[in-house]
């Protein structure tokens, strides 16, 4: 078949046809939208997938189709496959990196898995997350076989057909009513008709999360939107009543992320990501010890205002959400001789928490170690020197304006103390660093300064904090 031909109809495909170039070597199986192809071009060595929509049955296949080839050229990094080429209207296809690793979908017969092995999959997918939503994308179709872990490590999402991106138009919201997804992962404000939310996405990581630890799925399998309703008002059984071995602090994460209320979940993917990375600053509630479901008269309250008219919510974009949750972090200097220094840098935590109500604050102080010494680890007293730093964090940040549960401390024990600093900002997708800055000498000057490579080398945006009047 020559490139000028129009493609084969779907059903006639067969290995070693040609499409525009691509050769077809080998059927994968089928996705809900389109029929997938390995192919191959003499041009790229790239490992390659083409996507061709299913014209027949539902609108959602066509109108899907186009919103992936939409989307899908604008996204960039290890966290989506990369785009290689689109067809036009008369010889529609999409061709793809194909993702080596594996489906997350191929775990499932393993589960009930080991809470470590949740939590690691759980900030994979919630980095992946953050990433995308970072470039203004919904998935809203989070599930295991949207999920490929790859051999690098990362987590790679797949399918952008019922997402939306908040720079183009929502065709699928235009054209199709009702609720879309797949039942199981779809959050309550997409069954109410919301597609705007970028926490839908936690919701759905929730129930991966619940499925990864439990074997179970929160609100069964559902196939009608009618049936979706349900979970406006029936709260799922807690998943330490199927499996005591998860810890309390991974149950409260995954009931906050199935929280019927969006604003009672993670406000962002890398506040879920730092919360399950650091258990120990996790607020517990009653939600993390319960075994039992809610009674009957809270179902019965949840079960009233869902049939009560909602009020139209406003038109939400993914970067406004991420703006208002940033993750700030606080590099406290606890030396003594710069007391003046880490109170200036408490007064501009100070300011930014003003203007930022829904930040995050990591409150994280160095240790610095020796190369090649044995450094100690309690002081003339007896006393635990990490845990003293502790807890001078904790009396440096006695009065900022921010409420417990986005409030956490860090010590880091490092020879270099800028790049754990930056280490730490990067891993845990801090939005916005401040530093101080101690008065400059010409050794200083010469050796370089930790904040000055913080700012150099730094992930995201940095205050650096000047006191002039340093001793």
């Amino acid at each position: 078949m020559s490139d000028a031909q129009a493609p084969p109809d779907i059903r006639d495909l067969s290995a070693g046809q040609f499409i525009d170039g691509f050769r077809l070597e080998a059927p994968l199986n089928p996705g809900g939208m389109a029929n997938l192809w390995r192919v191959t071009h003499n041009s790229d060595t790239l490992p390659m997938v083409m996507k061709i929509p299913l014209v027949h049955g539902s609108p959602v296949n066509i109108v899907g189709f186009e919103v992936e080839g939409m989307i899908l050229p604008r996204l960039a990094g290890p966290h989506v496959p990369r785009f290689i080429k689109a067809g036009d209207f008369s010889n529609p296809y999409i061709v793809m990196e194909f993702v080596t690793g594996q489906s997350l979908k191929a775990r499932l017969d393993e589960t009930p898995l080991r809470p470590e092995e949740v939590i690691e999959t759980g900030v994979k997918i919630a980095l992946a997350l953050h990433d995308l939503h970072r470039q203004h994308v919904i998935h809203l179709d989070l599930k295991p076989s949207n999920i490929i872990l790859r051999e690098s490590g990362e987590a790679a999402l797949i399918d952008f057909g019922l997402s939306r991106h908040d720079q183009l138009p929502d065709l699928l919201a235009e054209e199709i009513p009702g609720p879309i997804g797949t039942g199981p992962y779809v959050s309550p404000e997409q069954v109410r008709g919301d597609r705007s939310d970028p926490r839908s996405d936690l919701f759905a990581l929730g129930v991966i999360l619940y499925f990864l630890g439990t074997g179970e799925r929160p609100f069964g399998e559902p196939a009608s939107a009618r049936e979706w309703r349900r979970r406006l008002w029936r709260d799922p059984v807690p998943p330490r009543a199927w499996n005591a071995d998860l810890p309390p602090f991974l149950q409260e994460i995954i009931l906050r992320c199935l929280d019927v209320d969006p604003n009672q979940r993670p406000a962002t993917a890398a506040e879920l990501a730092f919360a399950l990375r650091n258990p120990e600053c996790v607020l517990l509630t009653e939600r993390a010890t319960r075994t039992r479901r809610d009674g009957v008269i809270k179902v019965a309250a949840r079960w009233l205002s869902a049939r009560r008219p909602q009020p139209p919510r406003q038109r939400r974009s993914v970067a406004g959400q991420l703006a208002r949750a940033p993750i700030i972090m606080a590099a406290v200097d606890l030396n003594p001789g710069h007391e003046a220094l880490s109170e200036a840098v408490a007064v501009t935590v100070s300011r930014l928490l003003a203007t930022e109500p829904g930040a995050r604050l990591a409150c994280v102080n160095v240790m610095k170690t020796s190369l090649l010494a044995i450094d100690p680890t309690e002081d003339s007293e007896g006393r635990s020197i990490h845990l003293q730093r502790l807890v001078a964090l904790r009396h440096w940040a006695r009065d900022l304006p921010v409420p417990p549960e986005r409030l956490t401390f860090h010590v880091l024990e490092a020879v270099d103390a800028a790049g754990a600093l930056i280490g730490f900002a990067r891993t845990n997708r801090a939005d916005h660093i401040v530093i101080g800055a101690r008065a400059s000498s010409a050794l200083r000057r010469y050796l370089g300064s930790v904040s000055a490579q913080v700012v150099a080398e730094a992930p995201c945006t940095v205050t650096v904090v000047r006191k002039v009047a340093e001793t």
